[in-house]
Formats: C-alpha cells, structure tokens, sequence
C-alpha cells in the first residue's frame, strides 16, 4: 500500500507540475488540497488518513495539539528551512520527522519593488481608471529619485532591496535592533540612529524582520503617527510587525499616503475583513514567495526530502 500525502494550499493547482514526483510516485500517492483548510479541527479530520504533509510557509500551523491527532503522519515538509507555527518538540515525541527545503529572496524582493512602485506611480488607479473610461491621469506620482527609503531590517531580502533604491538614485538608510554599521556600508545604506529617525525620515519604508518577540508590534500607533503624511509603508514580511488596527486606522484618516501589504493577521483574507476595502491600500494575496522558480525550489526539494526519508536518510532537518 502507497503512503499519502497531502500537499496543503496548492491554490494555483500546480505543485504536481512544478517539480517532477516520480521519484516517488511508485511509494506515495499525492493528493494536492486547492482550498485552505482552516481550523484545528477541519485539519484534523482532512489529514487523518495522510502518512505525509507538505504545507507552505507558515500558512498552517502545527501546535502539539493537532500533532497528536494525526496518528498517521511520519514526514512534515515545510518549505523554507524556518517556521516558527511548527511544534518541533511535540513532532520528535510523536515520531514525525520535520524538514524543510532551499528558498530564495528573489522573489520577496521583486514584490517589494511591485507594490512600492504601484503605489509610488498609482498604476492600479489609472490603469482601473483608462480601462472603465475614467479620467485620463488623475494622480500625480511620488518620486524615488532622490528620496529616502527606510528599511526595517537589512538582512538577505533588505539587503537587496537597499541596492535596487540605490539604483533608482535614492537614499538608503536602514535600522534593526541588531543592525551594525559594517553591515549597512557593506550593501552601500546608511545607518539610521533609532527606528524613530528611520520613520521620521523616511519618504518610504519597507519591512524586513523577522518576527519574534521584539518584533511582534514593533510598528504600532505612535511609530505610524512618526511617518510624514506623504510617506509610504510596504510591509511584504509579516503582518504582525505593524498593528493592524493603526494601519487601518492610518489609512483612513489620511495619515500616510498609502500602504502596499502582501501579508495579513487572518490568512486567507476572509470575504468582509476590513483590509479588502481600506484606502490607500494596495494588497496582494500573500504573493512574495510565489513565483515559478521559488515553486521549483519548493516541490522539487520536497520530492527530494520524501526520497530521502523513504530510504530511512531525511535530509534538511529542522530545527
């Protein structure tokens, strides 16, 4: 009898054809879930009879409860080589092997850039706005060259995204709780005092932290009242960075210019939340790791992790 294995939130319907499964098609039988399958219990009864579990990012949280009404499940494959809503512990005391796959920063990169530069020009207002027979040029873009971009966070991903500003000619400067001066000369940025003169500053910021405990809310009311009322905030990292409500609140007043986000505090976006209609907002549907090379990575490295634990050697173990 094949083992089974529930491929979680393949939404687009294409992990059976972004990487080649026949490595182990003779010994599993893949079943991809096109919908999210939302709660503990829901899980539970969808995952009951699979032996393996590929799920995306942190989409899918796998606390010691839920790992204990799965029985079955021997191999949990996570994409990315961090995920922070996997019970480790509980896994090892059940027998479930946790392994993880490559990902690459392009990707979330490129996306920053899309949604900044979306809002900087107001491409998706004019564009709406040309294809239903509005008025012919209502917005007038924000520049970048010349202005400052502020990133919170200058690892691999603010790393990369400081030399794309400073290739539209803008000034860089960066601040983290652990960022060092070296680090930001090294990828050519500037190193803001405080997160409040980075905010202060800053023409347009973006996130890139990890989140954690110092980071959870680190962006709430007091820090967005700081942003100039011609700033704006991309936030392609994690939503619990920036207060919801504040940016909710920020936004409908009219304190920041706008705001590009691709992350959210509930995932899938249900139907009547209140960041589907806020203004002065361009959102994506969690889009940053999404692209047909990081899925390569991702299904191709899960069908390598499946082989290996087959033959009794998992590979890219996490923790």
């Amino acid at each position: 009898m094949r083992l089974r294995c529930a491929v979680l939130d393949d939404y687009q319907n294409v992990a059976a054809e972004a990487a080649d499964w026949s490595a182990v098609a003779d010994e599993v039988e893949v079943v991809p879930f096109g919908r999210h399958v939302d709660g503990e219990d829901a899980l539970a009864a969808a995952l009951a009879g699979f032996d393996i579990v590929v799920t995306l990012r942190e989409r899918v949280p796998f606390p010691a409860s839920l790992i204990a009404r799965l029985p079955r499940l021997k191999l949990l494959v996570a994409s990315g080589m961090r995920n922070s809503v996997i019970d480790y512990a509980a896994a090892e005391a059940h027998g479930v092997t946790v392994c993880g796959t490559a990902s690459s920063s392009s990707a979330p990169v490129e996306l920053t850039w899309a949604l900044l530069l979306g809002l900087a020009r107001g491409i998706v207002e004019e564009s709406n706005a040309l294809r239903s027979g509005g008025p012919w040029q209502s917005t007038v873009g924000a520049d970048l060259h010349g202005r400052r971009l502020g990133l919170l966070g200058l690892g691999r991903i603010g790393g990369r995204v400081a030399r794309v500003g400073l290739a539209f000619g803008m000034r860089v400067s960066a601040w983290s709780q652990n960022l060092t001066r070296e680090r930001a000369d090294e990828v050519g940025a500037e190193l803001a005092a405080s997160k409040e003169e980075l905010l202060a500053d800053s023409d347009f910021v973006s996130v890139h932290l990890a989140l954690g405990d110092r980071t959870r809310g680190l962006l709430g009311a007091a820090e967005l009242a700081l942003l100039k009322p011609t700033a704006y905030l991309v936030n392609t990292s994690r939503a619990a960075i920036v207060d919801q409500d504040a940016l909710l609140d920020a936004l409908h007043a009219g304190r920041i210019a706008g705001a590009g986000v691709d992350v959210f505090d509930v995932e899938p976006l249900p139907a009547g939340h209140p960041m589907r209609t806020a203004p002065r907002l361009l959102a994506t549907p969690h889009l940053g790791y999404v692209s047909r090379a990081t899925y390569a990575t991702y299904y191709g490295q899960a069908v390598e992790d499946i082989r290996a634990f087959l033959d009794g050697s998992p590979v890219r173990r996490l923790p």
